[in-house]
């Protein structure tokens, strides 16, 4: 693990977020794309070499809108920078952590991802990021 790569937070809306972490962050936020596998639309700011990232569910059965549901806004999870995803799942494993992905998967911003359950980190949903290698 090289570095958080970003910080995840679950809003329930998106616009109106934007607007909030504009103000408390005092820039705009530089991307925001759709990841129809999450069901999920994302916004990203940064500032310095740190990233947070917003999202919000597109539809009811997505993973945002159920963590809103049982949790509300909030910290949805904490990314971390890699730079062989496959190693990392295959190492977390074999150190016993609960992976919910056993490969890899496209995500937002260019990202190779993977995350380890919460059970198995304190209570953190922990994401695995690698940055795909564009040729």
């Amino acid at each position: 693990m090289n570095k958080i790569e970003h910080i995840g937070i679950a809003v329930k809306n998106l616009e109106e977020a934007n607007k909030t972490y504009e103000a408390i962050l005092g820039v705009a936020s530089y991307k925001t794309e759709k990841v129809e596998s999450e069901g999920v639309n994302t916004s990203f700011f940064k500032v310095g070499d740190n990233k947070i990232e917003l999202l919000a569910a597109t539809n009811p059965e997505s993973p945002i809108a159920k963590f809103l549901v049982k949790r509300g806004e909030g910290i949805h999870h904490l990314a971390f920078n890699v730079e062989d995803i496959q190693s990392e799942i295959d190492r977390l494993k074999g150190e016993g952590f609960v992976l919910l992905n056993d490969f890899p998967k496209s995500g937002a911003d260019n990202k190779l991802v993977a995350f380890m359950h919460p059970k198995s980190a304190n209570g953190v949903l922990v994401e695995l990021c690698q940055e795909k290698v564009t040729e």
